[in-house]
């Protein structure tokens, strides 16, 4: 048949879009079953590169790897690292209000499971999600039977959410993001999404934008605004041991930290510090990086500066002017040790990362122009005074003269603020719990 100027065009019928939606969900779950011999090999190989956990990675095929607790389940999806430890805040109000519940978290990447594990609230398991294919999904539901599912922030499985509705088991989206970027790959296809979105029986977004875009997409009239679950979340875990040996082994000194910081973060913090360095400061800069096995490069970066490694075990003395902390899941070690922090990704394409943790553990922040990733946190902070814009190396420089304990009593307000947003939407995920 041609399209177009067709003597045939009155005839042709478009499929309505929820044919069309259901169309979609089909093919795509064909798909992942077309795929699903090859993937134990795929996860094997990556397994073997080090991308996947040596001793976990056939939980991504549905196995899994401990027993399902006795009693009533929670199941908490994140994708990431930033993502899954968002979670901690709300698993302690659930765990409150209700403490003989269970919860399952699971996640993507092998740096959400390291890092969560040694951060674990109270009766929660951690596994990997499995890949999204029917075989692997009724293994995963068959084992774990959640009494309520929840997905968190931006990234849903189409096939799980699909089986686990036709379970009758109740889903929430929550602590929804939805930047710009994201809607407008999402609208390509958006009759996939509206059949997604209307299988939740309830939908709490950060913001007025990322709600209006998920109203748009599901067509759905009922999206709350519930704020960000990250001001909610206990202090990342660390050693006061390890932090009293940091700091004798440092010098009575200011220190300030560069927190999951990618290449553009770098450069920046490394010329404030080579300036400081200049002006006679005794100053010390901890570069965290969001990814550890970029230290080559970073090292790359360090001549003539006095450094130390912490991947080789190295420890710093008086005259250390830079400290790379290589390593997974000290980030809350470093931020007990700083006055103040750069949070990373806020000079780059990343557009920002988490500055609630900073603050948290009594760290000023301080963040360059580039925050889309975390818009709503960082305009709340900044109407706050809690944050500190430096949108450039001479800001930077000034900022770290301010006093170490610049921000936090905003930080304080916008938490005590924020805990009813927080008792709210624990209130209506319980109601939504199968008995």
């Amino acid at each position: 048949m041609r399209f177009g100027k067709s003597p045939c065009k009155n005839n042709f019928m478009t499929l309505p879009p929820n044919l069309a939606g259901r169309l979609s969900l089909a093919i795509y779950q064909g798909a992942t079953a077309l795929i699903t011999p090859i993937l134990p090999w795929h996860l094997k190989r990556r397994q073997n590169g080090g991308k996947e956990h040596a001793n976990r990675w056939r939980e991504k095929i549905g196995h899994a790897g401990q027993p399902r607790p006795k009693g009533q389940l929670i199941w908490i999806n994140a994708v990431g690292l930033g993502e899954v430890m968002a979670l901690r805040g709300l698993i302690a109000a659930l765990n409150a209000a209700r403490p003989e519940l269970h919860f399952l978290v699971t996640s993507s990447t092998l740096a959400s499971a390291e890092t969560f594990e040694k951060n674990l609230p109270p009766r929660t398991l951690h596994q990997f999600l499995p890949l999204d294919t029917p075989r692997y999904n009724r293994r995963f539901l068959d084992h774990w039977r959640p009494n309520l599912a929840l997905w968190s922030e931006q990234d849903i499985w189409p096939g799980l959410v699909i089986r686990t509705a036709r379970r009758q088991i109740p889903q929430a989206l929550i602590n929804l993001r939805m930047p710009p970027a994201s809607f407008r790959r999402k609208r390509l296809v958006r009759l996939l999404f509206r059949t997604l979105y209307q299988k939740f029986d309830f939908i709490s977004a950060q913001d007025s934008q990322s709600a209006a875009a998920v109203a748009e997409l599901s067509q759905r009239q009922d999206i709350q605004i519930g704020g960000s679950l990250k001001p909610h979340c206990p202090p990342l875990a660390y050693s006061t041991a390890a932090q009293q040996e940091f700091l004798e082994e440092a010098g009575q000194r200011p220190i300030w930290l560069a927190a999951s910081c990618h290449a553009a973060d770098e450069d920046v913090a490394l010329q404030v510090q080579r300036q400081l360095v200049e002006q006679g400061g005794s100053h010390l800069l901890i570069l965290a990086p969001r990814f550890p096995d970029r230290r080559a490069e970073i090292l790359a970066k360090l001549s003539g500066l006095n450094h130390a490694q912490r991947s080789r075990g190295e420890a710093p003395n008086v005259q250390t002017q830079v400290y790379l902390a290589d390593t997974f899941s000290e980030m809350g070690l470093w931020y007990a040790c700083s006055n103040h922090a750069l949070i990373g990704g806020s000079f780059c394409t990343v557009e920002g990362h988490n500055p609630w943790e900073a603050l948290q553990l009594g760290c000023s922040v301080m963040h360059g122009p580039r925050v889309a990733n975390f818009a709503a946190d960082y305009a709340a902070l900044n109407a706050a005074q809690a944050t500190i814009q430096a949108p450039g190396p001479d800001a930077l420089y000034a900022a770290l003269q301010a006093p170490a304990a610049r921000g936090l009593a905003g930080f304080e307000r916008l938490q005590s603020e924020y805990r009813a947003q927080l008792d709210d939407l624990t209130r209506q995920l319980l109601e939504r719990l199968r008995p």
